[in-house]
């Protein structure tokens, strides 16, 4: 098993950048297909964006494709979320979550291990 962690979170304003980034102190991290995901209040946690750890395949929600970002860096153990252009509707709780199939699912079922999420505030 692992144990993701976020960090990078924070406010900033419409139309600017924030990077989170997701790590693990496990070095089998790099064998597990990570996705963001994130829950804004009142409303379900969503899909983000994802990376599978074979072949590096990336799959992001329609809401965010062309401006965020994900990469993956196994030297480092840590797996980065470039946000860009983002809108006061990016404003949500993002989680890091770890699957172990190579495939980046949109379910929640597919991820085994979740970290504890970090904040994203973008105000207008």
């Amino acid at each position: 098993q692992v144990h993701p962690v976020e960090s990078g979170g924070g406010l900033v304003q419409a139309g600017g950048s924030l990077e989170l980034s997701c790590t693990a102190s496990e070095r089998t991290f790099s064998t597990y297909t990570v996705g963001w995901f994130r829950q804004a209040p009142g409303k379900a946690r969503e899909f983000v964006i994802g990376i599978s750890w074979i072949d590096g395949r990336r799959r992001s929600a329609d809401s965010v494709e062309g401006r965020f970002i994900i990469s993956r860096d196994n030297a480092k153990n840590t797996v980065d979320l470039q946000m860009n252009s983002l809108l006061p509707e990016d404003t949500a709780v993002y989680f890091c979550a770890a699957g172990r199939r190579n495939n980046v699912f949109t379910s929640e079922e597919w991820y085994d291990f979740w970290g504890q999420g970090t904040q994203v505030t973008v105000s207008s």
